[in-house]
């Protein structure tokens, strides 16, 4: 991309012209138009990676190295015109190589490490799918700026699909084995048998875990999506537990007292409306002595803090299409998805606990664990 500064400093006759500074540094406007087509030409490839993802191609890649758009068209199911462009846009990204001479398309297995459903965890292109979530409700954001007021979870059909999805991928690699564990005494409790309730538990996969591998004790997992509870259950039902029950309810007015043992929240407390009235449910719900294990996104509280950290931008992106709005779209506080690591301590402390401590893993980079206790 190149811009003549000059042109538009003297071409400023019309209403449409627009006028540069002299102070203007040409170079560093150059850059930051060169930048301005990279970020563009990125969003375009997050939205063909998102595609990929959902119609499996990326798998059918890694299997089947060599194919052209035909023979992977025909083995994923697919229509051959609508795979030929999106490996076109895969090709000109770097992401699928091509044989010029055969027409013929390979992943590279560096590539297939972090894009395909065999990376579990490190699966990367499912989260390409907020990207394009983002885009369904654009416009609806628009208007909440000049209009004030949020937006409800009805507006984003394929939240609960693209968020389970998510949380199973980190759920499966690392919550029996490494997340309970984070909370000292918590995997022998559980051995022993206790009553343990999940906040916002969207589609349920973390309770059904949970559920399996501790069948001594009793979970009870809450959402007020009906759609989400339908899907736990089915899950719970298919698994064949019968010490895992979920129900429909809104937790900003949970009235529980002193009635489990651990409580678990992953991924919840800052898109509810109240999130500071939700923490001090918890802490009543919890017995003396009882545990809370809330997971988050990793995220500073100021926002100068949060420069240097690699995926900042889209912490505010989601939170601004999704998280915050959809507090405020219950007339809540919209606290956002970049609450940050200081202000979490600081609410899960003022909610009564007499102590709370953040974690991090290794394997999950985006998120923050916090324990903490209710004093006995």
């Amino acid at each position: 991309m190149s811009t003549d500064l000059n042109t538009q400093n003297t071409q400023n006759t019309s209403a449409s012209a627009v006028w540069v500074s002299p102070s203007v540094d040409p170079a560093a406007a150059e850059a930051f138009g060169n930048r301005c087509v990279g970020i563009m030409n990125d969003a375009a490839i997050a939205l063909l990676i998102s595609v990929g993802h959902q119609v499996g191609l990326f798998d059918e890649l890694a299997q089947n190295p060599g194919s052209t758009s035909g023979q992977l068209a025909e083995k994923g199911g697919l229509t051959e015109r609508y795979v030929r462009e999106w490996l076109a846009g895969m090709v000109t990204a770097g992401i699928v190589r091509l044989d010029p001479g055969t027409r013929t398309h390979t992943l590279p297995p560096e590539h297939a490490a972090v894009l395909t459903t065999a990376a579990g965890h490190n699966n990367m292109s499912h989260l390409m799918q907020y990207i394009a979530m983002f885009g369904e409700v654009e416009q609806k954001v628009v208007e909440r700026f000049r209009q004030g007021g949020g937006l409800s979870y009805g507006d984003y059909p394929n939240f609960h699909r693209v968020m389970a999805e998510e949380s199973a991928a980190v759920n499966d690699a690392a919550l029996i084995e490494v997340i309970l564990p984070l909370a000292d005494d918590l995997p022998e409790r559980l051995a022993a048998g206790i009553e343990v309730a999940d906040i916002g538990c969207g589609s349920g996969h973390a309770v059904n875990l949970m559920a399996r591998a501790y069948p001594a004790s009793r979970f009870t997992g809450f959402d007020f999506s009906d759609e989400a509870i339908a899907t736990a259950r089915r899950e719970a039902a298919a698994w064949g537990l019968d010490n895992a029950r979920f129900e429909v309810l809104d937790v900003g007015g949970w009235a529980a007292e002193e009635a489990f043992d651990a409580v678990t929240a992953f991924d919840a407390i800052h898109d509810q409306a109240h999130p500071a009235q939700v923490l001090a449910n918890i802490h009543r719900a919890l017995r003396p002595g009882g545990i809370f294990l809330m997971v988050d996104l990793t995220a500073e509280t100021a926002v100068e803090d949060n420069i240097d950290l690699p995926w900042a931008s889209y912490l505010y992106a989601i939170s601004l299409f999704h998280c915050m709005t959809v507090s405020l779209g219950l007339d809540g506080d919209g606290l956002g998805t970049a609450w940050g690591r200081q202000l979490a301590l600081r609410m899960v402390s003022e909610a009564g606990f007499a102590t709370v401590e953040d974690k991090d893993i290794d394997t999950d980079p985006f998120n923050t664990y916090y324990v903490a206790r209710r004093g006995g």
